[in-house]
């Protein structure tokens, strides 16, 4: 298909279109995303990337040195939870590095939707030099995650995608950053259409980093925010973009990061009627989500049973080989190989009752009583199960008794969603570490009455440390 059809979907949708469930979510999301990201300030990998872009140094979340001026259009676009100013691409960068670097934003659309397109939309809000309203931004919001997701479900979904090697954070969230930018930079339909097909040039990251923990996917999400911001920017600027790009043309990106998986129609199926954010989940836990099944069986068990890691004798996972493969690794030194670990985060569970980003700091994966639990926890492959389906929980008692849970709707999923007290609360947790209680708060009104905003730029003042 051409992407004229997607460019003329994302241009032509009003925000009276939009499902007030749908408007809903987007600002959960969007808040969601912003606490994962001020979290994330701190991290890191994002010091070492605003280092990078500034040329300074960075000590507690703040760069010295030159302010950023590289890499688009020139204008303040604040590194969130930081006095640190750089250009938009940068900002989009920098901001989806944050936003990703703790494993503790969204999941469930390319698949890391709100690190890609959040930083990706406030960077063209500035980009863009021109009031937008708060509903057209989540307008564009859902827009992105709608075309993000729906490039990954063209590549025959997350398994097919992430199991052939591809991280679908870096290769498909391109598209849904450029739809997001694309629609807030008020691109026509065919400038739209070509911000796609230049979005295809950017886009890129494989799995090769879950082999020894390196720091590379956090910086799937910041390139790809800045992939999908930079093709924008291009196509405003007339550069074109390949027309036939989701064609099944040699050169295609379908037939060329999904040759034998590809599916055209899941493009447009359903299109305005089946908003893809409505199946993305926010975690409650600050690991991969493939984790979180697993940690809410052994929390079901320990809950109907009243037992403690004392009482535990063994813990046993059965896992579809792709997850086995993705989560199965037991070497956590490093922290981004321990939030994607399964054994750590039911070890953690065992030890500390809960598996919060604190649970993932140096101490505590050197914890002794947490080299114990590991040492009790075995993940075991299955062939028979589908890689779609949740893993089975069994833990054997001190006393030889067996207990089996397997939880299929895990916390944060759209059926079994956290509560209002519960999201409230993890952003004000994560925020904190960047902003005072009071910016928090006036923060986190500005995004509950976000569709009501006259000028949605209003959000980047409150992200900079400054504001606090």
């Amino acid at each position: 298909m051409s992407a004229r059809t997607l460019a003329r979907f994302v241009t032509a949708t009003r925000f009276e279109d939009l499902p007030a469930d749908v408007v809903e979510r987007a600002k959960l999301h969007l808040l969601d995303t912003l606490g994962a990201g001020l979290a994330g300030s701190t991290a890191v990998e994002t010091r070492a990337v605003l280092d990078m872009l500034t040329g300074g140094s960075v000590h507690g979340g703040e760069a010295g040195g030159r302010t950023g001026e590289a890499g688009g259009r020139t204008g303040g676009v604040a590194a969130w939870g930081t006095a640190v100013s750089l250009s938009p691409r940068d900002a989009a960068l920098a901001n989806g590095v944050a936003a990703h670097a703790f494993e503790l934003d969204d999941t469930g659309g390319c698949d890391h939707s709100g690190a890609v397109v959040v930083p990706a939309a406030l960077a063209a809000l500035a980009a863009g030099g021109r009031p937008v309203s708060g509903s057209e931004l989540v307008v564009a919001l859902v827009l992105g995650y709608d075309v993000g997701r729906r490039v990954l479900e063209a590549c025959g979904g997350y398994e097919a995608h992430n199991g052939a090697g591809w991280h679908s954070t870096g290769t498909c969230g391109t598209f849904g950053a450029a739809t997001a930018a694309a629609r807030l930079l008020g691109l026509d339909e065919a400038r739209c259409a070509h911000a796609l097909g230049l979005a295809a040039s950017a886009s890129g990251g494989t799995w090769a980093f879950v082999h020894d923990g390196s720091m590379a996917k956090r910086l799937h999400a910041g390139r790809a925010a800045e992939g999908g911001l930079t093709a924008a920017l291009l196509a405003a600027a007339g550069v074109t973009g390949p027309r036939d790009v989701f064609a099944e043309v040699w050169g295609g990106f379908l037939t060329t990061f999904a040759p034998s998986t590809a599916d055209p129609g899941a493009l447009t199926l359903g299109l305005g009627e089946r908003w893809r954010l409505l199946r993305c989940a926010i975690k409650p836990y600050a690991s991969c989500r493939g984790t979180h099944s697993a940690i809410d069986a052994l929390r079901a068990i320990q809950t109907d049973t009243k037992l403690t890691d004392s009482g535990i004798a063994h813990v046993e996972v059965t896992a579809s080989p792709f997850l086995a493969g993705m989560c199965g690794g037991r070497d956590v030194a490093e922290l981004p190989a321990a939030q994607l670990s399964l054994p750590y985060a039911l070890a953690a569970q065992l030890r500390f009752g809960t598996v919060g980003l604190a649970e993932f700091g140096a101490e505590q994966r050197a914890d002794p009583g947490v080299a114990a639990a590991l040492d009790r926890i075995a993940v075991h492959p299955d062939a028979g199960l589908d890689a779609a389906g949740q893993p089975i929980v069994t833990v054997i008692d001190v006393a030889g008794r067996r207990h089996v849970r397997r939880v299929d709707d895990p916390r944060g999923s759209p059926t079994n969603p956290l509560t209002e007290a519960e999201l409230t609360d993890k952003f004000r947790r994560h925020a904190a570490r960047a902003l005072s209680p009071e910016a928090a708060e006036s923060l986190a009104r500005l995004v509950r009455g976000l569709d009501r905003l006259s000028d949605a730029r209003a959000l980047l003042p409150a992200l900079t440390r400054s504001g606090s």
